[in-house]
């Protein structure tokens, strides 16, 4: 018995327990904490205060976790090296070179003298925190991915300016921590210059070419190139730490060097990513909470104001860069507020570079927490300011654009799923009255079988279960194909089905009450909406499709915006037409002029608008349109797309809350 309380006496040390342990944070916490908006960063930071020896004292800073953190954060400035658009940086180099100077000598002016002269910082620690301010991490680049604004020339500038404040913060950084140490001579100037050269000459002549050698000579040893560009990375940042920098230096210009050598979309990306984003960052992210002392901040307002001061710094160092940026370039405010919103998140970089000042002894456990708070805060600033000038921006910028001009692909593909066969007769005669009549793709539908030891045995019996309810449903055989395949969970399996099949649009039965488990990881429909961007209809029909009298359509604003928009405005128009039904919109006025505009180009009759004085959180409740035979559609719109509202979030729950009794059908373009 005294043996086994061993392994659980706190500060846990058996190295076995301690990784499982960090695994189940990691695994866990982002689930939790996404339910309740928490970004994943913010939320293992956490993690690592609860568990670390200022929370729980569940660990220690012990060896294990200090080699797996340095791993993390060698891996983190690898990754942003490689991840930079250098080709973007080369088209608007000048440009870029100009905001990059802005976004780093204005946060450090701004910073230093708060630092040294009001909150009596030494030099060292005031340069350093001023230069943490001039850092800054793309979190929210993949906002303006999704919305096709990466080439917009504020998002270009604001990423390569990136890499001029990156590097000069990091080569600031080197200067600071010899400084420190009493090491800046002329002598320093010298070695640190001479062997700087020496390491970038290797790594911008040498390494590329062995690393193309390499990969021609071992085409297939797929493992082998990942463990290559390993060693690579670490060996850089060896040769940095010797050179007399930071080996977060080295680890940077690594990725740098590897941009052209890597292609973004290869498999060998997708495993740095994939081991970089599943181990080593957490593990990175995770010791960094440890370090976190709350108490600190909560035993004297000193704490918290300095927390204020870093925040409030660094958000308007950033502002102020943008601004000057955008009355130089002549750029419009909503560009201004792009720039700001890309450029004001501190991640990776910042920890980076405040975690190194923190181990000299540069800076102390008040900084460091405060630096935390910074990160959190400024992570949801970006956020919130970027999501909404990028959708004003798409907005604008599609004022003459007009969706309804887009040819319709003449070569369309259904997917129908079936969970169970409740009500396929009504489903498949749903998917027929859409299914575009110039395709020769049959509609397919799927079943998925668990991936167990029965998994052979039971794909036939259900194929041939399937096969059987389609030939008593369908008339004629050929408009359908069965397919059964096999998956551990039935949302991977439909979501690789689609994309193996190309489907155009998959359609889903109606969600049933979900467990606490479903509600925790996500339901099937959000996961399947999450992994594709197929067009997705919901539907559940109480009576066939020919009972009802009306089809009511509830539009969120901005929709027309969305790539999706023709094609479900095709297929409710047309499925109004092969039922005979009047179509009703409930709509803003600028979605009104976009649908009439559809309806007169293709002559569809039998439609009216209803411009809607319900507010955009209640879009989705025309409850004067619709009554019990009434075959309601309402249109939803997936996260971080124009039309995306909170109140979007499960809708399902909440239209059945309304429409109980009636048919209805949920579309995501």
């Amino acid at each position: 018995m005294d043996r086994f309380q061993e392994h659980f006496e706190l500060p846990l040390e058996n190295p076995v327990l301690v990784f499982a342990l960090i695994l189940f944070i990691i695994l866990l916490v982002p689930i939790l904490l996404n339910k309740i908006k928490i970004p994943g960063i913010i939320g293992l930071i956490l993690a690592g205060v609860l568990i670390g020896p200022n929370g729980l004292h569940l660990l220690d800073k012990s060896l294990f976790v200090e080699v797996f953190s340095t791993i993390g954060l060698l891996y983190i400035m690898f990754i942003a090296g490689l991840e930079l658009d250098l080709n973007e940086f080369k088209s608007n180099r000048n440009k870029s070179v100009l905001f990059g100077i802005f976004t780093f000598i204005i946060p450090l002016a701004i910073g230093f003298p708060i630092f040294h002269l009001f909150l009596g910082y030494d030099v060292f620690a005031s340069l350093l925190v001023a230069s943490m301010f001039s850092t800054h991490t793309l979190v929210t680049y993949p906002i303006v991915s999704k919305l096709n604004l990466a080439k917009n020339q504020a998002v270009a500038i604001t990423v390569g300016g990136t890499i001029l404040t990156d590097t000069a913060v990091l080569i600031m950084l080197a200067v600071i921590v010899g400084a420190h140490h009493g090491n800046l001579t002329f002598t320093f100037w010298i070695r640190l210059v001479a062997l700087l050269a020496l390491f970038l000459a290797f790594m911008v002549l040498v390494v590329p070419r062995v690393a193309k050698w390499f990969f021609k000579k071992m085409p297939t040893e797929k493992y082998s190139h990942f463990i290559f560009i390993l060693s690579v990375v670490f060996f850089a940042a060896f040769l940095a730490q010797i050179s007399g920098v930071e080996s977060i230096i080295g680890a940077f210009v690594a990725g740098l060097v590897l941009n052209r050598v890597i292609l973004p979309s290869s498999v060998l990306m997708n495993r740095i990513e994939f081991f970089g984003n599943a181990l080593f960052i957490p593990f990175f992210l995770i010791s960094v909470g440890m370090l976190v002392d709350v108490s600190v901040i909560l035993d004297g307002p000193a704490a918290f104001f300095v927390a204020v001061f870093l925040t409030t710094v660094a958000i308007s160092g950033k502002w102020l860069a943008s601004l000057i940026t955008q009355l130089i370039f002549r750029y419009s405010r909503l560009q201004r507020r792009l720039i700001f919103g890309l450029s004001t998140s501190h991640a990776a970089a910042t920890l980076a570079i405040i975690l190194v000042g923190f181990r000299e002894g540069i800076i102390d456990i008040t900084v460091l927490n405060g630096t935390i708070l910074l990160i959190l805060i400024t992570c949801i600033v970006a956020s919130l300011v970027t999501e909404r000038a990028a959708k004003r921006l798409v907005v604008m910028s599609g004022a003459d654009y007009n969706p309804m001009d887009s040819q319709l692909s003449g070569k369309e593909h259904i997917l129908l799923p079936i969970v169970n066969t409740l009500n396929l007769d009504r489903i498949l005669e749903f998917a027929m009255l859409i299914k575009e009549k110039k395709s020769a793709f049959p509609i397919s539908i799927l079943t998925v079988v668990p991936n167990d030891r029965e998994a052979e045995k039971n794909i036939a019996i259900a194929k041939h279960k399937l096969e059987h309810l389609v030939t008593d449903t369908v008339v004629q055989a050929s408009s359908v194909e069965v397919i059964a395949s096999i998956d551990y969970n039935p949302s991977s399996g439909i979501t690789r089905t689609a994309r193996e099949i190309m489907a155009d649009i998959i359609i889903l039965g109606w969600p049933q009450k979900t467990g606490f488990i479903e509600k925790i990881i996500g339901e099937k429909m959000e996961i399947i909406s999450a992994l594709t961007t197929k067009t997705l209809f919901i539907g559940t029909f109480l009576k066939p499709l020919i009972d009802h009298h009306n089809i009511v359509v509830a539009l969120p604003p901005l929709v027309y915006q969305e790539g999706g928009f023709p094609l479900m405005m095709s297929k409710v128009t047309l499925l109004s037409t092969a039922l005979n039904l009047p179509l009703i919109f409930s709509c803003d006025m600028q979605s009104q002029k976009m649908i009439d505009r559809f309806v007169a180009l293709h002559k569809i009759k039998n439609v009216r608008t209803q411009p809607s004085p319900i507010q955009d959180d209640s879009y989705y409740l025309p409850l004067a349109l619709v009554d019990r035979d009434s075959l309601y559609i309402v249109v939803s719109a997936r996260k971080d797309s124009v039309s995306y509202r909170p109140v979007m979030d499960k809708l399902p729950e909440k239209v059945t809350d309304h429409f109980s009794n009636v048919s209805k059908i949920i579309i995501y373009p």
